[in-house]
């Protein structure tokens, strides 16, 4: 774990957001989800790996009360909190490796983009699934983005692990029912393309 928060914190202390491949200028696809669901402005949501996406900036600015956001690199959190200011105060914000995640209140939407498909093991998914099985609340909702079969095999110099839609399907179908699945090309900030899976779920 000691050397992924070496990893992460390296990257976000030496790198823009302009330079790194997982940047979007607006998070449309989590928030078009999102809204679909429409859950009331004090829903309990959390971004996992949100590190300093704006993801959370839009969830502020729709009204949203109660955000979480986690992520393994402190560095990437104080960004954010810095560009949000006094908005900053509103969220709640985690430092940590999430296979270590221990939450104290449950949530009615996890977003995950990208962090699930650096647990490459079955010991860290099992954990994972572990972890998000006891945190979200029955009926609460799950949306999970990782590279697809058709995209890349690393990601920002780490071995990922790719799904399909039934791959994912089977590995939270325990405790979740997937309630839509698709995939998506991301364009990067340096014009390469991703090709994403995501799995939005239901918990049972």
């Amino acid at each position: 774990m000691e050397n992924n928060k070496s990893h992460w914190e390296n990257v976000f202390a030496t790198k823009n957001p302009n330079e790194v491949s997982w940047t979007q200028k607006y998070p449309k696809t989590a928030m078009t989800y999102l809204e679909n669901l429409n859950l009331s402005k004090t829903a309990n949501i959390i971004d996992i790996g949100g590190g300093d996406s704006n993801l959370v900036d839009v969830l502020l600015e729709k009204g949203f009360q109660n955000i979480w956001v986690l992520d393994i690199s402190e560095f990437a959190l104080e960004r954010a909190k810095q560009r949000l200011g006094d908005k900053a105060d509103l969220v709640h914000w985690i430092v940590a490796d999430i296979t270590d995640f221990k939450p104290d209140v449950k949530f009615d939407f996890w977003h995950d983009r990208a962090v699930f498909h650096f647990l490459t093991g079955e010991a860290s998914i099992d954990k994972y699934k572990t972890i998000i099985e006891n945190a979200v609340n029955k009926e609460g909702n799950f949306l999970l983005g990782t590279f697809s079969e058709k995209g890349p095999l690393k990601c920002s110099g780490l071995e990922i692990k790719q799904y399909s839609e039934n791959s994912m399907k089977q590995t939270f179908s325990e405790s979740f029912e997937a309630v839509k699945c698709f995939t998506e090309n991301h364009t990067t900030p340096f014009d390469t393309v991703q090709n994403f899976q995501f799995c939005g779920f239901k918990k049972i």
